[in-house]
């Protein structure tokens, strides 16, 4: 009997069977006395939909950009229960630590992202995954899961830390119009992707995950979350609520790769299966992101009917149509609006984290695996 490495190994099936492989590695039914044949994953046959070829063989790779982002996310990791939110309790617990509007600000950001990034889970797990045939792809979106649970713990960890209603912030998304349109907005592409009965293999099939997958990247992770990030980022600055700032610093950051994965595989698709990007296509996705741009524009309204941290829902309107620009573009589609300036340069600093401290001065932000520690 010979061992597991003796039995696949190319030199052990060329002893058994008499022969070299052929160039592209197969061995025959009559070969191997069997009506199948056995064949190789070679990196040109994979395909990121409707591939044929075997999903649970990693290598070798087509799709490095895919592992280099999922060795990225590995090294990025962190854990809410890390950050110190003790001297947000004690503003949160001061009548004069924050004002109302500031309070009100960041229940509705908790109430937005508690369930957002469920659904997003829900979306990559029960969705896109199934539907994804490259496996070093399928690795990422592994990992991008995982970073959505973290995510959702966080939110979970500040609401817990300064003693919130949780029926109250849980439900924001059954009952605040802002909240509950956005969501509105995001839950028939989930439907229909986690659907048992969906499956990629026609036009119509594959128009509809490809729209999915950019109304995901481009549209949540890359246009709604960009409000509620500003906002809270903009306490940080302020020296107020700097525990949940630095979370959202670094979920930021999370979902800043989440955004760039999903365009990389919006554009492989694309380049893999021209037909699909139609004329009337890319109308359709078109009007989607001028949608979007109303939606988020209509929750940063909603946050700050005043105004707050030097910020009002007008300073918005442009940062979304510059962000909506930059998608587009992003993805092969023209810039929508004309003239769009970004109003937050500093938010541009926040993604790009290395070694040095961030901000709030709490702790070093360029996180590293186990075996990379140092021990002295």
């Amino acid at each position: 009997m010979l061992s597991f490495e003796e039995e696949v190994s190319p030199h052990s099936i060329e002893q058994r069977f008499g022969h070299r492989l052929s160039s592209v590695d197969e061995v025959t039914a009559e070969e191997k006395g069997t009506h199948a044949t056995l064949r190789r994953v070679r990196a040109e046959d994979k395909c990121i939909i409707n591939g044929q070829t075997d999903v649970n063989q990693l290598v070798p790779f087509k799709y490095k950009w895919a592992w280099d982002k999922y060795l990225a996310g590995c090294a990025n990791h962190w854990m809410p229960q890390e950050i110190n939110m003790s001297r947000d309790i004690g503003q949160w617990k001061d009548p004069n630590g924050l004002s109302d509007d500031e309070r009100r600000l960041v229940k509705r950001n908790l109430g937005f992202f508690v369930t957002a990034d469920s659904l997003a889970a829900n979306n990559i797990v029960l969705g896109t995954y199934r539907h994804i045939t490259a496996p070093e792809c399928r690795q990422y979106l592994l990992r991008q899961a995982f970073e959505e649970a973290i995510h959702t713990h966080a939110y979970q960890y500040i609401v817990e830390s300064l003693g919130l209603d949780e029926g109250e912030v849980f439900n924001a998304y059954n009952e605040i119009p802002s909240i509950r349109a956005k969501d509105e907005f995001l839950i028939p592409f989930i439907n229909t992707l986690t659907n048992p009965e969906f499956c990629t293999g026609t036009m119509e099939a594959d128009q509809t995950l490809l729209k999915s997958l950019i109304v995901f990247a481009c549209l949540m992770e890359g246009l709604f979350f960009y409000v509620g990030f500003t906002q809270i980022l903009a306490l940080g600055r302020q020296n107020k609520m700097t525990g949940a700032a630095e979370q959202y610093q670094y979920i930021l950051r999370d979902e800043s790769m989440h955004c760039n994965f999903g365009i990389d595989l919006i554009n492989q698709i694309k380049l893999e299966n021209p037909r699909l990007w139609t004329v009337e296509f890319r109308a359709e996705i078109a009007g989607l992101f001028k949608a979007a741009v109303d939606l988020e524009y209509r929750y940063a309204e909603d946050t700050m009917p005043r105004g707050v941290l030097g910020l009002n829902a007008d300073m918005f309107k442009g940062y979304l149509r510059y962000i909506a620009n930059r998608r587009c573009q992003q993805i092969g589609l023209d810039a929508m609006f004309s003239g769009e300036e970004n109003p937050f340069p500093w938010m541009s600093e926040m993604i790009d984290l290395k070694k040095e401290k961030n901000f709030f001065e709490t702790r070093v932000t360029e996180y590293q695996t186990g075996g990379a520690l140092s021990w002295d």
